[in-house]
């Protein structure tokens, strides 16, 4: 995605025509009137890749788009960011700007569904978020995005590749007795500087990892074993990827890992077309037992759909959700003291593209399909590597 003679980030007007004709669709099978977006995935989504967070500790943004049943398309906000709005994020998008007064939002949190309704001549409407004459279809929302379009999958290729590559510079610059705190601004001033977002960022050092599935930086430092573990966004999407180091060959660790890499393959091979969350679960299951580690998937989430959130839905034994191509997957199966997680796209033809694979670290093929994957597994940093 280019910028502009501005320096904004430019959006295809057709990708945003077909998607705010899927949301007047949804609208449109739901009988409502219109929907509300105000979700900062969900912004992101419509616009192609731009945004309406100011504040990211919120799930909700400072702007709102109103998408009617007819196509027809607004955006909501305050007089704060409202001339913001229009003139650099939603330029060209072919959105109405509806301004309100800053206060009256204080004083009325519902303030923008109200006026959505009265826009659309309703007591009624849809939206991405709960409340009074609201209805939500954010699970309808989720799947229109998860279905992924061709200027998605060029930008979700250019993401994976700088992610991958940011978390390897600093897994091959990092030494025993540095800090876990200190390792994880290194891998978020990494992805900054590529200009990603740092949603997720865990190093988790040495016994830290067998104890912990979600080791949180701290002041300890690693002198054994390392995870890195990272979920970065740019333009809305987001990627997830984890990775292994140990400071010295580490037999047992390699064999858990490998067996985590055995779990992956089999569990992006159940993940075709049609496919069920919950039967790709199972696959799960079984590949952790016949590793020799049965079990396993009961002490954390195996993980499941990506897009324009972390996870759009994770799998589990009573997963309702369908795998629809073209479609991103992040999984990451563990056993205690290590993991293994890619993220991958799904393609209409049944090809497996793995966007965060780093064709310098070290993999072992799985068979996928009857096709060969590449899954990572330990780098291992001797002596020779630190001096």
């Amino acid at each position: 995605m280019a910028d502009d003679a501005r320096g904004f980030h430019t959006a295809d007007l057709a990708e945003v025509d077909r998607k705010v004709e899927a949301v007047a669709a949804i609208a449109r099978s739901e009988h409502l009137p219109g929907i509300l977006l105000s979700a900062q995935h969900n912004f992101a989504w419509l616009t192609g890749g731009r945004h309406n967070r100011v504040d990211g500790s919120r799930e909700t943004g400072v702007a709102h788009l109103l998408v009617a049943a007819d196509a027809r398309r607004w955006a909501i906000a305050s007089n704060i960011e409202s001339r913001r709005i229009s003139s650099e994020v939603l330029a060209g998008l072919g959105f109405d700007v509806v301004e309100f007064p800053w206060a009256d939002e204080r004083a009325d949190p519902m303030l923008p569904m109200r006026l959505a309704t009265e826009m659309l001549g309703s007591d009624e409407a849809g939206a991405d978020t709960a409340g009074r004459s609201v209805r939500s279809v954010e699970s309808l929302l989720s799947r229109a995005r998860s279905q992924l379009s061709a200027p998605e999958l060029t930008r979700y290729r250019a993401l994976g590749a700088d992610a991958s590559r940011v978390v390897g510079q600093v897994a091959r610059r990092v030494q025993p007795g540095q800090r876990e705190d200190d390792i994880a601004r290194a891998l978020g001033s990494g992805l900054m500087q590529a200009d990603m977002r740092p949603v997720v960022v865990l190093a988790g050092a040495d016994e830290r990892i067998a104890m912990y599935r979600h080791p949180v930086p701290t002041s300890r430092a690693w002198e054994r074993r390392l995870l890195l573990v990272v979920c970065a966004e740019r333009y809305g999407l987001v990627v997830a990827l984890s990775r292994i180091v140990s400071s010295r060959r580490d037999a047992e660790l390699d064999r858990r890992t490998r067996a985590c890499a055995e779990v992956f393959g089999q569990m992006t091979a159940a993940t075709v077309d049609g496919s069920r969350a919950s039967a790709i679960f199972r696959a799960a299951q079984s590949a952790y037992a016949h590793a020799g580690y049965e079990g396993e998937e009961r002490l954390h989430h195996q993980g499941g759909a990506i897009g324009y959130r972390s996870r759009e839905w994770v799998a589990h034994p009573a997963s309702g959700e369908v795998v629809r191509a073209p479609q991103a997957f992040a999984w990451n199966p563990s056993i205690a003291g290590t993991k293994v997680e890619e993220t991958f796209l799904l393609h209409d033809d049944a090809r497996i593209e793995v966007i965060t694979h780093d064709p310098a670290w070290p993999v072992m093929d799985v068979d996928v399909r009857g096709t060969p994957l590449r899954v990572p597994l330990v780098l291992t940093r001797t002596a020779a590597d630190v001096a």
